[in-house]
């Protein structure tokens, strides 16, 4: 038994494909690279609004509460204070040699000091006029006419050779007291431990 086809309404049109835009072909570029200087064709689709809401520009100013997301305040942690280290350490022993090579270096430098210091101190005294005081001074006192002159007896030439003889006796008297006084160290440090020393890196 067929069933009877069910008519279509008579108000209803077949459903039509839609119209497909038009594609706009694009001009080919140039030899040299380049797209042609002329306006580029409009879309055939619908225009744009005129009243459409503005693009913002790049040097809009932001809001007032508003903080840029990279511009967090970063804390910074002081760093730890380091500890300050300690170490012990005992002179056990002294070289002698050693000790004999610096105090000769510093009785020579010393020795020098004391000659330069005997003629300085001469010349000071001559020119404040110090040597005619005292020489006015001992011939009021014994009577003599001028057969009294202290530059006779401590001239320039005598100070500076008393200070050269000085400073060369020092020189060898320094640098054998200071060498037996290493070798003096060295026997009592053998005895009690030698002397403690504490070494901070402050």
């Amino acid at each position: 038994m067929s069933t009877p086809s069910t008519p279509r309404p008579s108000g209803s049109a077949p459903k039509s494909a839609a119209p497909r835009p038009t594609q706009v072909k694009r001009p080919a570029p140039t030899s040299n690279g380049n797209r042609p200087t002329g306006a580029r064709p409009a879309p055939t689709g619908q225009p744009r609004p005129a009243g459409g809401p503005a693009r913002p520009s790049a040097g809009a100013p932001r809001p007032a509460g508003q903080r840029p997301p990279q511009s967090q305040d970063r804390l910074v942690r002081p760093a730890p204070k380091a500890k300050v280290r300690k170490a012990r350490l005992l002179a056990s022993k002294v070289e002698p040699f050693s000790v004999l090579k610096l105090a000769f270096l510093l009785s020579v430098a010393f020795g020098v000091i004391t000659v330069v210091a005997s003629v300085a101190i001469w010349a000071l005294l001559d020119l404040t006029g110090t040597f005619d005081s005292f020489n006015q001074l001992m011939r009021d006192a014994i009577g003599a006419e001028g057969t009294f002159d202290l530059r006779d007896v401590l001239s320039l030439g005598q100070v500076a050779s008393y200070a050269t003889i000085i400073a060369v006796v020092n020189v060898v008297v320094i640098s054998v007291l200071s060498m037996l006084g290493a070798v003096l160290y060295n026997i009592a440090a053998s005895l009690v431990g030698g002397v403690g020393v504490t070494l901070t890196d402050d």
